[in-house]
């Protein structure tokens, strides 16, 4: 497999998208003591797999401000490239109510509504799927470590029904709203309904 090699900046020169994925890419596995040694792929959307699978595994915990700020202009750019959806392109279906199908990351709303595990920190499983995934993932690495302070501060797992706000950081929206619903499993009951 051909790995990727990052040329050294002249201190005016700007990173591309390119030099500033590849830049991620190492600091996080150097964070990670069992996958320093790990080459990274050339391809760009190997290279996009493996940053967001280092970042979905990333415990909460501060970094310096330069990881900061070459991940906020990734991210950025990033959400830009898929495009931003506002009010404007959703269908009115009674005053007020708009009605949107899409990817939750895109919206450029004042909040968006994370469907969060009791723990409140994100997905920690690799590219998956789930929306809580995807907003932690595109949202950057400050959206776990808010989370994290939020469920330190308060001392227990997030109970059912209840939610957190928090900052959006990356993502077009103002704020994520953080909330756990009930899991069920076959037929829906009357609590899971209240919970709901």
């Amino acid at each position: 497999m051909k790995t990727a090699r990052q040329k050294p900046l002249k201190e005016d020169e700007e990173m591309n998208q390119n030099e500033k994925r590849v830049y991620l890419i190492k600091r996080l596995l150097k964070e990670q003591p069992r996958y320093r040694n790990m080459q990274i792929p050339i391809d760009t959307d190997q290279q996009k797999t493996m940053l967001r699978s280092l970042m979905n595994i990333r415990m909460p915990g501060k970094i310096d401000d330069e990881f900061i700020s070459v991940q906020d202009e990734y991210l950025r750019q990033v959400n830009a490239e898929k495009g931003v959806v506002t009010l404007s392109d959703m269908e009115e279906i009674q005053p007020d109510v708009y009605i949107w199908k899409g990817d939750i990351t895109r919206l450029k709303v004042g909040a968006v509504v994370n469907a969060a595990n009791s723990g409140m920190t994100g997905c920690y499983q690799p590219c998956h799927n789930c929306i809580d995934n995807c907003i932690h993932t595109y949202a950057g690495i400050r959206l776990r470590l808010s989370c994290a302070k939020i469920m330190e501060e308060q001392g227990y797992e997030e109970p059912t029904g209840q939610a957190k706000i928090t900052p959006a950081y990356n993502l077009p929206c103002d704020y994520v709203i953080h909330t756990v619903g009930p899991i069920v499993q076959g037929k829906l009951t009357k609590e899971q309904r209240r919970l709901l």
